[in-house]
């Protein structure tokens, strides 16, 4: 049976990969994703460009744990040498645009769905997968873990615990640096550069960034270690001659679990002339729960554990959770992506074995 789920598994994430999922264009793989799992049986429930299935086989009383995957892709790089949107026929692996982010989890956490909820397990067991995710956008996991969304909403069981689908290795990733974007912009007076008149923007900010980088966050995380903070982009001026009176410049933070990101936009506000505002205040550091259910389980299966620097679906999602899943994170995002048959084959089984094990300590060969 495990053949099957396995060869179920390749042939889908073939076909994601052969379909365009750029975010907030995945509404073809999302049909492509509801019909497979409609032909297998699952009965599933489509809102906008996420599906959503569930199986409760523990009872009322047992706690519910969530598989979430986000079923959209970045563009293609460049530099790709092979076709984005050819998987190949190779027997090992499968190449191509979103294969190992996040095509993946995607399939490899429908075959684990498949098998617990076929063969009875007394699991209970959502399955979300999202849209929206490589953008942050409002409609994926943030509308279905949102406050109108169908957790919030009584629709389906919220979920205790998730484990968030994402190219780790199957490591553990037991915390994930948040992420808060600044738009800076420093205000200067304009002048001709031939005389000793205006107010340089561009000095202002650079005095400004200056500052930024050297700003003294001192809470250490255990888990995250220190906030992370660059500047990424820098544009002012509108002729060689002219003084700018305005210089825009943007500063990527990753912030750790010490601080939330209101704290971090007050602080670095307060020692900077030019104004900072924030994209987004939501995209918070999240960590496992240390003596937790899911932490119980990562330690007694004896699963590596890190943190990550990149961020996921977790940021939305209010219940303990875990990011792991097959493929690794330094083939995300570039050029001739590819993913491993024999890591979808082993995600599939580790899948298994940790939702038996979450509820009952079990495991399968």
């Amino acid at each position: 049976m495990m053949d099957k789920y396995l060869k179920d598994s390749i042939e889908l994430l073939r076909r994601m990969v052969g379909t365009p999922s750029l975010s907030f264009g995945e509404a073809e793989v999302c049909s492509i994703l509801e019909q497979a799992l409609s032909s297998w049986g699952v009965d599933v429930v489509r809102m906008g460009n996420n599906l959503l299935a569930s199986y409760f086989g523990a009872g009322e009383k047992a706690p519910v744990l969530a598989f979430d995957a986000h079923i959209d892709t970045v563009p293609a790089a460049q530099s790709y040498t092979r076709d984005p949107f050819d998987p190949g026929k190779d027997e090992s692996v499968v190449y191509g645009l979103g294969s190992n982010d996040d095509g993946g989890s995607v399939v490899a956490m429908i075959a684990a769905f498949r098998h617990l909820a076929n063969s009875g397990s007394a699991v209970n067991l959502v399955l979300t997968l999202c849209c929206e995710e490589e953008r942050s956008g409002p409609d994926g996991a943030a509308f279905i873990y949102g406050a109108e969304g169908p957790f919030a909403c009584g629709t389906i069981r919220k979920p205790d615990a998730v484990i968030v689908g994402e190219p780790t290795g199957m490591k553990a990733a037991t915390s994930e640096r948040g992420l808060l974007v600044l738009d800076g912009t420093a205000r200067g007076v304009s002048g001709h550069a031939a005389r000793d008149e205006g107010v340089n923007a561009i000095y202002i900010a650079m005095e400004d960034i200056s500052t930024l980088l050297a700003y003294p966050f001192d809470r250490h995380s255990e888990a995250m270690g220190e906030v992370k903070l660059s500047v990424t982009q820098i544009n002012a001026g509108t002729a060689h001659n002219v003084v700018p009176d305005s210089c825009s410049f943007v500063v990527d933070i990753r912030p750790t679990d010490r601080y939330s990101n209101v704290e971090i936009l007050e602080a670095l506000q307060s020692v900077c002339k030019s104004s900072l505002k924030a994209r987004n205040l939501r995209n918070k550091s999240s960590a496992t729960l240390p003596h937790g259910r899911l932490m119980s389980c990562i330690e007694r299966m004896g699963l590596e554990t890190f943190s990550s620097p990149t961020t996921s679906d977790w940021i939305r999602i209010d219940a303990d959770a875990v990011k792991m899943g097959p493929g690794e994170s330094s083939r995300s995002h570039r050029a001739d992506e590819f993913i491993f048959i024999s890591e979808i084959e082993d995600a599939i089984l580790k899948y298994i074995n940790f939702t038996e094990n979450f509820f009952n300590g079990d495991t399968v060969e």
